[in-house]
């Protein structure tokens, strides 16, 4: 079994690799841009407003409460109704499934890291908001120069932690025909006959990138950590 993995990840390596490349494209975007709609949410759902906060807690709920999957089928075929999304490939990537998996992954993403960065934020002290404002300073203010920074040491780490999260949970996105990791695999089954190796090779893959950038968030965590000390 170890020759045949061996052999299809050496002869198949362009399907592999071609796949390895979307499936990092598509996850780094996602939590990218997950983060941005999170930072949104978490002062949506702190805002001392009740319609604001409700509405973004509601947001969260619903996301975190659906699967993945079905959240993914929902804006393809919704989207696809609504917005004409451009008829090009780009890098050999079908813009038109590529745009709407992006979105619901971005969407998914966001609502996890909503919370991340509410606790990150509420962490810090509360004496720290009180001296801000003695010192003049308005809540945004404050935010900005002396909440945030204190809260940024525990919510970078915890986006770095998604991104791994992302990319195992973008295997889903197959099913639509994006040439991720998880389509390499089912293409090169299909060509080889060999579906039980070629899962050997999707799952090596998906250890490797996870092993790297698990490593590369610890590197990170520590030289940020110095960084505040």
């Amino acid at each position: 079994m170890a020759v045949k993995v061996f052999d299809m990840l050496i002869n198949y390596a362009p399907y592999f690799w071609k796949g390895t490349k979307v499936t990092l494209l598509l996850s780094l975007n996602a939590v990218v841009l997950g983060a941005a709609l999170a930072a949104a949410l978490a002062f949506m759902k702190m805002s001392r407003y009740k319609i604001i906060s409700k509405a973004a807690a509601v947001y969260i709920d619903v996301i975190r409460g659906t699967p993945l999957i079905v959240q993914l089928w929902i804006v393809y075929l919704q989207l696809s109704k609504l917005i004409a999304f451009p008829d090009v490939i780009i890098g050999g990537v079908d813009m038109t499934r590529y745009l709407p998996c992006l979105i619901a992954l971005t969407m998914n993403s966001g609502a996890y890291v909503a919370e991340i960065i509410r606790g990150g934020i509420q962490s810090v002290e509360k004496g720290q908001t009180e001296a801000a404002r003695s010192l003049g300073m308005n809540h945004w203010m404050s935010m900005r120069l002396v909440i945030l920074p204190q809260a940024i040491r525990t919510i970078l780490p915890a986006i770095g932690n998604e991104l791994v999260t992302m990319i195992k949970e973008t295997a889903i996105i197959q099913y639509l025909g994006i040439a991720d990791i998880m389509y390499a695999r089912n293409t090169v089954a299909t060509i080889t006959y060999s579906i039980l190796p070629s899962y050997y090779v999707a799952a090596l893959i998906y250890l490797a990138l996870n092993i790297v950038s698990t490593r590369g968030i610890r590197v990170w965590e520590r030289k940020l950590q110095k960084a505040y000390n």
